[in-house]
């Protein structure tokens, strides 16, 4: 998930940029004022940062930045569940009008930037010389340490959650009782009006189908007779007639070869005619009128509409009713188990424990281990004597995350008492205790780029090698981005990018205006640039060789172990 590329139009002091970055270790360096940091605020704007309308450039109308990353699979299902597209790269990008009023987008669909900040923590890391994002969070303290342990915590999130459903039920079953069984007695009363019926599936479409037939059985009866007068009479019955037609073609066919035909169809049309009588012979043998049956379902028909209005439901509804209601009445007399649900409460709480404490342990068992690698690298930096320590309390009550608290506290030299991370009052002593973490552990956090702000201010000489060195060794696992003003870091570096001013000429009688560029510098350029910092403004010749000896010198640097 490295930062590939940075784009900026109108944002500051920067008319346009479009950057290409690389991964290892990169600096970023130059005057004063140049506006080396420039490019982080506008990094942490398209990641999702408060808008500031002042941040348009002048005489533009609004600014516009982006940034792209590398895919990340292991992102697909966050940016699914947002409705953003997964492709090839990872596109984010925000804009800000002269109002304050800003527009953001995640691989070209608008995003808020609420999204916008969540997916930029799990891409990338920022500190500065005052913070260190992610140790300000408590969920980013407990996943150092328990990458650090080599745990997950998927399997006691879902006891956390299979914990507070069992127990939800059982304190709405609780507080509910007095209801539930108010309800339970208003169900059980309509479902045994209901049973009384015993309504059948499709009972109601076979009792309407036979009360019309019987309702309507003398005009039946009179019609069946008619039909078969009408196909049986000896004189003008449709049979006979047929036979008749069917003969005369029959015996002239020797003659006429197309009467064969026309005379297998009558004869066919015969056989059918006197099928037809021969059933309705037998539908006239057992049909009469049945008044009894047709007076029991008028009143089978009428309890069915009267429970039908009584319940403001069609008759055809009051199978599905009794069924719902039966439904219903199964889930409260569940919920009316309290001693069923308590047994449930109880079996989800000792499965989330049994987790937790297994979790908790192995917390313990890494939390020295931890301490340790990073007090050893504090020492490297200036803080000799210095101590970190991983500290563990226990919680009054369950969470998600755990039985216990997690902290980072920090002691800055030998006597001093250790004190939360975030309460160190030294801005360099906390950019050197950030950076001892980001190395020791380099492989574990999800973030691929990390970018340091001057976190080297305050530190010089043989501290300052130490920096570089160790930013460099970051830079094998992760990418690593730093504004620096120290010529032994950038002397590190595996790329070298230069921040620089210029006039240009501007519209009208304003005069001209300062913007602000980067360039990427090769390795005589390079060298004139730490000449720089190592001496000024004014390049000597011994400055120069200087900067040459420390890039000769930077590949065969042994790094520090974490």
């Amino acid at each position: 998930m490295a930062l590939r590329r940075i784009a900026l139009r109108d944002f500051v002091i920067v008319r346009s940029l479009e950057l290409d970055l690389s991964g290892g270790f990169t600096v970023l360096t130059g005057e004063t004022g140049a506006g080396k940091s420039i490019l982080i605020d506008a990094l942490q704007l398209a990641l999702g940062n408060r808008a500031d309308a002042g941040a348009v450039r002048e005489g533009a109308e609004r600014l516009d930045v982006s940034a792209e990353f590398d895919a990340d699979p292991a992102l697909g299902t966050w940016l699914d569940e947002g409705g953003f597209e997964a492709g090839d790269a990872l596109l984010l990008r925000r804009t800000v009008d002269l109002q304050g009023r800003s527009r953001g987008w995640i691989n070209g669909s608008p995003a808020t930037a609420t999204q916008l900040r969540e997916l930029g923590d799990r891409l990338l890391d920022i500190h500065g010389q005052h913070a260190w994002q992610s140790l300000t969070r408590p969920e980013a303290v407990r996943g150092l340490l328990d990458a650090y342990a080599g745990v997950r915590t998927d399997a006691l999130d879902a006891a956390w959650h299979s914990w507070r459903q069992a127990l939800s039920a059982l304190e709405h079953a609780r507080s509910a009782q007095d209801s539930l069984q108010r309800e339970r007695e208003r169900l059980q009363w309509q479902i045994a009006e209901v049973i009384k019926l015993s309504p059948g599936a499709d009972e109601w479409e076979e009792l309407s189908a036979n009360h019309t037939r019987i309702s309507n059985a003398q005009a039946l009866i009179d019609a069946a007779q008619g039909a078969s007068q009408a196909l049986e009479d000896d004189d003008n019955g449709a049979l006979s007639a047929l036979s008749r037609a069917a003969s005369l073609l029959q015996n002239c066919e020797h003659i006429e070869p197309e009467f064969r035909a026309l005379g297998e169809v009558l004869a066919s049309c015969v056989a059918q005619a006197s099928d037809a009588a021969h059933t309705l012979h037998g539908y006239l043998r057992n049909a009469e009128a049945d008044p009894q049956s047709l007076a029991e379902l008028d009143e089978r028909m009428g309890l069915w509409m009267s429970l039908a209005r009584r319940y403001k439901r069609t008759p055809a509804d009051l199978p599905v009713l009794l069924a719902g209601w039966q439904a219903e009445l199964q889930a409260l007399d569940a919920q009316s188990d309290l001693e069923g649900l308590e047994r449930a409460e109880q079996n989800a709480q000792q499965a989330y424990l049994k987790e937790a404490k297994a979790l908790g342990k192995a917390r313990k068992q890494a939390a020295p281990r931890l301490a340790q690698a990073v007090t050893q690298a504090m020492q490297g930096l200036g803080m000799q004597g210095g101590r970190f320590e991983v500290e563990l309390q226990p919680l009054a009550q369950p969470t998600r995350a755990g039985l216990e608290e997690i902290s980072f506290l920090v002691a800055g030299h030998t006597g001093s008492t250790p004190r939360a991370i975030g309460k160190v009052a030294s801005g360099g002593e906390l950019s050197r205790i950030a950076l001892a973490i980001a190395v020791t552990t380099s492989q574990l956090g999800a973030a691929q780029t990390l970018i340091f702000d001057e976190v080297d201010a305050g530190v010089g000489g043989a501290v300052a090698e130490t920096v570089g060195r160790l930013m460099k060794q970051l830079g094998r696992d992760r990418q690593v981005l730093a504004v620096t003003h120290l010529p032994q870091v950038a002397a590190c570096a595996d790329h070298h990018l230069v921040v620089a001013k210029r006039q240009t000429a501007a519209a009208g009688n304003d005069g001209p205006r300062t913007e602000s560029g980067v360039s990427r510098l090769d390795d005589d350029n390079r060298a004139k640039e730490i000449a720089r910092m190592l001496g000024g403004e004014k390049v000597s010749q011994t400055s120069l060789a200087h900067a040459r000896e420390m890039l000769g010198h930077k590949t065969s640097s042994s790094a520090i172990a974490p």
